[in-house]
Protein backbone atom coordinates (compact mmCIF):
# COMPACT_ATOMS: atom_id res chain seq x y z
CA UNK A 1 0.00 0.00 0.00
CA UNK A 2 1.22 3.21 -1.38
CA UNK A 3 -0.15 6.53 0.04
CA UNK A 4 -0.45 8.75 -2.33
CA UNK A 5 0.15 11.89 -0.70
CA UNK A 6 2.15 13.69 2.04
CA UNK A 7 -0.65 13.12 4.71
CA UNK A 8 -0.08 12.62 7.81
CA UNK A 9 -1.32 9.12 10.19
CA UNK A 10 -4.12 10.28 12.75
CA UNK A 11 -5.58 7.77 14.86
CA UNK A 12 -8.80 7.88 17.10
CA UNK A 13 -10.15 4.95 19.19
CA UNK A 14 -11.56 3.17 16.16
CA UNK A 15 -10.19 4.47 13.21
CA UNK A 16 -7.26 5.19 11.92
CA UNK A 17 -7.17 8.48 8.78
CA UNK A 18 -4.49 8.41 6.40
CA UNK A 19 -3.63 9.83 2.90
CA UNK A 20 -5.33 8.16 -0.05
CA UNK A 21 -3.81 4.73 -1.49
CA UNK A 22 -4.63 3.18 -4.68
CA UNK A 23 -6.66 0.53 -3.84
CA UNK A 24 -9.39 3.21 -2.04
CA UNK A 25 -10.57 3.71 -5.72
CA UNK A 26 -12.80 0.80 -6.01
CA UNK A 27 -14.87 1.89 -2.63
CA UNK A 28 -14.46 5.73 -4.37
CA UNK A 29 -15.79 4.89 -6.89
CA UNK A 30 -18.91 2.50 -5.33
CA UNK A 31 -19.88 5.13 -3.43
CA UNK A 32 -19.77 8.19 -6.10
CA UNK A 33 -21.83 6.37 -8.53
CA UNK A 34 -24.46 4.05 -6.21
CA UNK A 35 -24.14 5.14 -2.80
CA UNK A 36 -28.18 5.70 -1.89
CA UNK A 37 -26.78 9.01 0.05
CA UNK A 38 -25.68 9.95 -3.04
CA UNK A 39 -28.61 8.89 -4.82
CA UNK A 40 -30.56 10.99 -2.83
CA UNK A 41 -29.06 13.84 -3.44
CA UNK A 42 -29.17 13.31 -7.30
CA UNK A 43 -25.00 13.18 -7.01
CA UNK A 44 -24.08 10.55 -8.55
CA UNK A 45 -21.28 10.33 -11.07
CA UNK A 46 -19.68 8.00 -13.68
CA UNK A 47 -16.98 5.66 -12.90
CA UNK A 48 -14.79 7.62 -15.06
CA UNK A 49 -15.63 11.15 -13.42
CA UNK A 50 -14.90 9.16 -9.73
CA UNK A 51 -11.73 8.86 -11.21
CA UNK A 52 -10.88 12.18 -12.00
CA UNK A 53 -12.55 13.33 -8.62
CA UNK A 54 -9.98 10.92 -6.85
CA UNK A 55 -6.81 12.34 -8.27
CA UNK A 56 -8.51 15.57 -7.69
CA UNK A 57 -8.34 14.22 -4.30
CA UNK A 58 -4.50 13.43 -4.46
CA UNK A 59 -3.79 16.93 -6.03
CA UNK A 60 -5.51 18.88 -3.16
CA UNK A 61 -2.70 17.29 -0.90
CA UNK A 62 -0.20 18.18 -3.11
CA UNK A 63 -1.27 22.04 -3.93
CA UNK A 64 -2.70 22.93 -0.75
CA UNK A 65 -0.89 20.42 2.01
CA UNK A 66 -4.26 19.08 3.01
CA UNK A 67 -6.80 17.24 1.15
CA UNK A 68 -9.15 14.20 2.45
CA UNK A 69 -8.13 11.47 4.68
CA UNK A 70 -9.27 8.17 4.05
CA UNK A 71 -10.41 6.60 7.20
CA UNK A 72 -10.26 3.10 7.80
CA UNK A 73 -11.18 0.97 10.67
CA UNK A 74 -8.66 0.03 13.21
CA UNK A 75 -9.99 -3.72 14.00
CA UNK A 76 -10.44 -4.56 10.36
CA UNK A 77 -8.48 -2.42 7.90
CA UNK A 78 -11.67 -1.56 6.21
CA UNK A 79 -12.40 1.99 4.26
CA UNK A 80 -15.49 3.57 5.70
CA UNK A 81 -15.17 6.95 4.08
CA UNK A 82 -13.28 10.22 4.00
CA UNK A 83 -12.81 13.31 6.02
CA UNK A 84 -11.45 16.15 5.37
CA UNK A 85 -10.47 19.57 4.13
CA UNK A 86 -10.94 21.11 0.61
CA UNK A 87 -10.21 24.50 -0.72
CA UNK A 88 -10.90 24.73 -4.49
CA UNK A 89 -10.25 27.63 -6.61
CA UNK A 90 -13.61 29.01 -6.06
CA UNK A 91 -14.44 28.77 -2.59
CA UNK A 92 -14.01 31.63 -0.53
CA UNK A 93 -12.58 29.47 2.37
CA UNK A 94 -11.14 25.82 3.93
CA UNK A 95 -14.22 23.31 4.14
CA UNK A 96 -14.05 20.73 6.53
CA UNK A 97 -16.21 17.82 4.66
CA UNK A 98 -17.13 13.95 5.03
CA UNK A 99 -18.88 11.36 2.95
CA UNK A 100 -19.33 8.05 5.04
CA UNK A 101 -18.87 4.89 2.68
CA UNK A 102 -22.60 3.00 2.50
CA UNK A 103 -23.08 0.78 5.96
CA UNK A 104 -20.61 2.87 8.10
CA UNK A 105 -23.30 5.69 8.42
CA UNK A 106 -24.70 6.28 11.71
CA UNK A 107 -22.25 4.35 13.91
CA UNK A 108 -20.31 7.87 14.65
CA UNK A 109 -17.28 7.51 12.46
CA UNK A 110 -17.71 11.19 10.82
CA UNK A 111 -17.66 13.15 13.73
CA UNK A 112 -15.15 11.22 15.53
CA UNK A 113 -12.67 11.98 12.54
CA UNK A 114 -13.61 14.93 12.20
CA UNK A 115 -12.60 16.01 15.77
CA UNK A 116 -9.33 14.54 14.93
CA UNK A 117 -9.10 16.69 11.34
CA UNK A 118 -10.34 19.93 13.67
CA UNK A 119 -7.09 19.43 16.16
CA UNK A 120 -4.76 18.43 13.33
CA UNK A 121 -5.96 21.71 10.99
CA UNK A 122 -5.65 24.24 14.31
CA UNK A 123 -2.21 22.88 15.54
CA UNK A 124 -0.42 21.73 12.06
CA UNK A 125 -2.05 24.38 9.59
CA UNK A 126 -3.05 26.95 12.08
CA UNK A 127 -6.24 27.31 10.65
CA UNK A 128 -8.53 28.92 13.42
CA UNK A 129 -12.26 28.66 11.15
CA UNK A 130 -13.45 26.03 9.38
CA UNK A 131 -16.56 26.01 7.45
CA UNK A 132 -19.00 23.32 5.92
CA UNK A 133 -20.91 23.64 3.23
CA UNK A 134 -23.80 21.11 3.51
CA UNK A 135 -26.72 20.63 1.24
CA UNK A 136 -30.47 22.35 2.72
CA UNK A 137 -32.13 18.77 2.58
CA UNK A 138 -29.14 16.68 4.13
CA UNK A 139 -30.11 16.61 7.55
CA UNK A 140 -27.74 14.00 8.32
CA UNK A 141 -24.48 15.78 7.61
CA UNK A 142 -26.17 19.03 9.60
CA UNK A 143 -26.37 16.44 12.59
CA UNK A 144 -23.08 15.80 12.21
CA UNK A 145 -22.35 19.46 12.09
CA UNK A 146 -23.79 20.34 15.13
CA UNK A 147 -22.41 17.73 17.02
CA UNK A 148 -19.24 18.74 16.35
CA UNK A 149 -19.99 22.66 17.74
CA UNK A 150 -21.07 24.47 13.84
CA UNK A 151 -23.72 26.43 13.52
CA UNK A 152 -25.31 28.01 10.59
CA UNK A 153 -27.79 31.20 10.16
CA UNK A 154 -28.83 29.84 6.60
CA UNK A 155 -26.38 31.40 4.86
CA UNK A 156 -25.86 29.81 1.38
CA UNK A 157 -22.95 29.08 0.02
CA UNK A 158 -21.57 31.22 -3.08
CA UNK A 159 -20.66 28.64 -5.40
CA UNK A 160 -23.14 26.05 -4.33
CA UNK A 161 -26.45 27.70 -3.44
CA UNK A 162 -28.66 24.66 -2.30
CA UNK A 163 -25.68 24.44 0.65
CA UNK A 164 -26.38 26.30 3.56
CA UNK A 165 -22.66 28.05 5.49
CA UNK A 166 -21.86 25.84 8.53
CA UNK A 167 -19.42 27.54 10.65
CA UNK A 168 -16.83 25.93 12.99
CA UNK A 169 -14.97 28.03 15.67
CA UNK A 170 -13.00 26.99 18.25
CA UNK A 171 -11.20 24.37 15.73
CA UNK A 172 -8.45 22.65 18.15
CA UNK A 173 -11.18 21.86 20.46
Amino acid sequence: MKNLTTAPMLTTERLTLRGPERSDLAAFTRFMTSAPSMQAQGETITAEQAWFGFLTGVGHWQWHGFGFFTLVLQKTGQPVGRVGLLKHSNWPDEELAWHLFEGAEGKGYATEAAIAVKKWAAEELGLDQLYSYIDCGNTRSQAVAKRLGASTDGTRAQHEPEAEVWVHTKVGQ
